[in-house]
Parts: structure tokens; C-alpha cells; sequence
């Protein structure tokens, strides 16, 4: 299994780790038997993500979709974040094998997780902002 350089580099260092006490929209999302887990902390101000953190306990890859996800949805408005796919992430990571694609997919849950427990916050249904968050169950973990 071949792993691109960044893929490596984002796993070896990744960006935005930690948890945020002051977050305003905490994001879970994970599958037990895969080992997968990612927990996704933003900040927004004026609808805006001004700043992004994450756990995630999981693989080399788990770690570097989060480590890039976190990367390409900071100083974004909700309304992109939200767009924010995992074909955008495997393919800002110089691709993944298809084995781990499921941990891309992880990471763009998590962020909808986020970002909808931002709108439960604000007494706002997430569901038709947001949409359904996928449960990581259908994600074939090998």
C-alpha cells in the first residue's frame, strides 16, 4: 500500500490537533470496529470557521484526511465547509488507496457533524442545512 507524500507528511505532522474548550460546534463521527474515531471542534464567528481542531484515533490515513480537512475548511465560510467533498480531500492528499477511502469520507462527516451541532446550538435544525450525516457503519472499514 503506497501512500503519497503528503499523505505521510500530514500524518507525521498534522495540522490543527488538539481539543478546543471554547468550540462552538463539536463534530463525532466513527465506527468502533474499524477503530476509526474522529472528533472535530470548530470556531465560528459571522459564519465563518475561524478556527478548526481535531482528534482522531484511527490509521496513518485517518489522521492526514483530518490533518487536511481541518487545513481546507478553516477561514471558510459554513456555506464551503459544507461543500467540502472527500473526493477534495483524497485528491489534496495526491490520492489514497482504496482501501483507506472510507477515512476521507470519515473526515468529511465529522465536519458536517460539526458544523450541524454549531446550528443545534443556535436553536437552528441542522438537518436542512447540514443534511443527513452518514453513519460509519456503510463504510465497508476493512
Amino acid at each position: 500500500m503506497m501512500y503519497s507524500a503528503k499523505v505521510m507528511e500530514h500524518f507525521a505532522n498534522p495540522h490543527n490537533v488538539g481539543e478546543m474548550p471554547d468550540a462552538n460546534g463539536v463534530g463525532e463521527v466513527g465506527n468502533q470496529k474499524c477503530g476509526d474515531i474522529m472528533k472535530m471542534y470548530i470556531k465560528v464567528e459571522n459564519n465563518v470557521i475561524t478556527d478548526v481542531k481535531f482528534l482522531t484515533f484511527g490509521c496513518g490515513a485517518a489522521i492526514a484526511t483530518s490533518s487536511m480537512a481541518t487545513d481546507l475548511i478553516k477561514g471558510q465560510p459554513l456555506s464551503e465547509a459544507l461543500k467540502l467533498t472527500n473526493k477534495a480531500v483524497v485528491e489534496a492528499l495526491d490520492g489514497l488507496p482504496a482501501v483507506k477511502l472510507h477515512c476521507s469520507v470519515l473526515a468529511e462527516q465529522a465536519i458536517k457533524a460539526a458544523i450541524a451541532d454549531y446550528y443545534r446550538r443556535q436553536g437552528i435544525d441542522p438537518t436542512p442545512i447540514v443534511g443527513e450525516i452518514e453513519d460509519c457503519e456503510a463504510c465497508h472499514c476493512h
